[in-house]
């Protein structure tokens, strides 16, 4: 993506974590969304934990942002506030910001499944283009904590009354192991 820059956020970055928590709640407001909020410490620990990426116009201008999460011992792994700066939308960056959040955790943790949590079209298409599923909660993290992580979102009080099976967003999930897995139909075929 020649108009720009993404790469893996260190020391060097967290000076725009105020910039991406108001792009953050900004979005979720206009879109009337349930975005979870994260706080600037918490942005700034994923970037020098090493789990984030991060995106620059060619003039330099923060233009995106999306960080990694585990749960449950690095069994899991969540995609999580992927965020793109309203001048920079509709141009294939949260895309290309997916990929390259999507390439970290499988660097990371190989083994691990691998899953989100969305309210938009735009991140389904994309999740699924890299292979992910929609799934039911139960699929998911059981870690309340990653839970927990959903109180300051607008639904919260939809996914706890429905005992976090369900909620407005939809999620998607990419195991790793079974895509590794042949099809029984495929060995079937292959006996033959």
């Amino acid at each position: 993506m020649a108009d720009f820059t993404l790469l893996f956020a260190n020391e060097q970055h967290i000076q725009f974590a105020s910039v991406i928590c108001a792009e953050i709640e900004s979005s979720a407001k206009i879109r009337g969304t349930g975005i979870a909020k994260r706080s600037e410490d918490y942005i700034k620990q994923k970037i020098l934990e090493g789990k984030a990426v991060i995106a620059f116009s060619k003039q330099g201008q923060w233009a995106g942002f999306c960080y990694i999460e585990t749960w449950q011992s690095g069994e899991y792994v969540a995609n999580s506030g992927l965020i793109v700066s309203k001048e920079f939308r509709n141009k294939g960056l949260a895309k290309e910001i997916k990929k390259k959040i999507f390439e970290l955790s499988q660097t990371k943790y190989p083994h691990a499944k691998i899953f989100g949590l969305t309210t938009g079209l735009a991140v389904m298409k994309i999740n699924s283009a890299l292979g992910y599923e929609p799934v039911t909660y139960s699929e998911l993290t059981t870690d309340q904590a990653f839970w927990n992580g959903c109180k300051s979102c607008v639904n919260y009080e939809i996914l706890q009354s429905k005992q976090y099976k369900n909620c407005l967003c939809t999620a998607m999930l990419y195991d790793q192991k079974q895509k590794e897995q042949p099809s029984e139909e495929l060995m079937l075929n292959q006996q033959k």
